[in-house]
């Protein structure tokens, strides 16, 4: 694992009682986009001097990596990342969409004129990020999007369920993902559409299209990185 792919400078992430969970964040991600990958050793004393933090964050970061299934302890060997399968991505992604669908469905309901307005707005703005190569504004506004509906479908615990999938993939990968921007744009004109029509059985399959999509996209750009290519069955064990 590079310095560069793994550096997170105090500045850039702050001293705040968080720590460990941005730290955990940026690893999920790296173990996400393929930069960090099953079978590497993730070293206690190396992540803390890379991150210029304490040993302390690092491994709280870490533990609760391995709860969530990012990262394996081996004993007397310590914290290995995970076997990851085109599978489990699937699995990730089959979950997330099954819940934003039926979110989308109730916000078809619900939708007032104040809310389509946002959404419409929102989606202009996108499209002028995606136009002018602004990832970090296309993922912005992206995420207000979803935001957006998933408040309309008033669904509180529900929306709660979706962001516990939802942050196994993080805001930021999105963006290195090469056909997203464009694929996102378009999809949402789609799930706007069937709002607009006050449809909820074309918004939910609009929405799990978009989200199973995604998931796809994630798949090629991780095959593009060799994640798999030593294992016929597209999953990555351990040594």
């Amino acid at each position: 694992m590079g310095r560069d792919d793994v550096v997170i400078s105090q500045r850039a992430i702050g001293i705040r009682p968080q720590l460990s969970d941005e730290v955990a964040a940026r690893l999920r991600e790296q173990i996400m986009d393929g930069r960090v990958r099953p079978g590497e050793y993730l070293r206690l004393e190396r992540l803390a001097a890379e991150f210029g933090i304490s040993v302390t964050p690092v491994r709280e970061a870490l533990q609760s990596l391995r709860s969530q299934g990012f990262v394996q302890l081996e004993p007397r060997r310590g914290f290995v990342v995970a076997p990851l399968s085109r599978q489990d991505v699937k699995d990730l992604f089959w979950v997330q969409a099954d819940i934003a669908a039926e979110l989308t469905a109730r916000s078809a309901a619900t939708m007032t004129t104040g809310t389509l307005r946002e959404l419409s707005a929102i989606q202009h703005a996108m499209g002028q990020a995606v136009r002018s190569g602004r990832i970090d504004l296309v993922e912005e506004h992206n995420h207000g999007f979803h935001r957006c509906i998933n408040l309309a479908a008033c669904s509180a615990k529900l929306a709660w369920s979706l962001g516990s999938v939802a942050r196994y993939v993080p805001r930021g990968l999105y963006g290195r993902l090469p056909d997203w921007p464009r694929t996102a744009l378009d999809d949402h004109e789609r799930v706007l559409a069937a709002l607009r029509k006050a449809d909820p059985d074309e918004a939910r399959t609009a929405m799990r299209t978009h989200i199973v999509r995604a998931g796809e996209l994630l798949i090629a750009h991780l095959e593009r990185q060799g994640l798999w290519n030593d294992t016929p069955d597209g999953y990555h064990q351990a040594p």
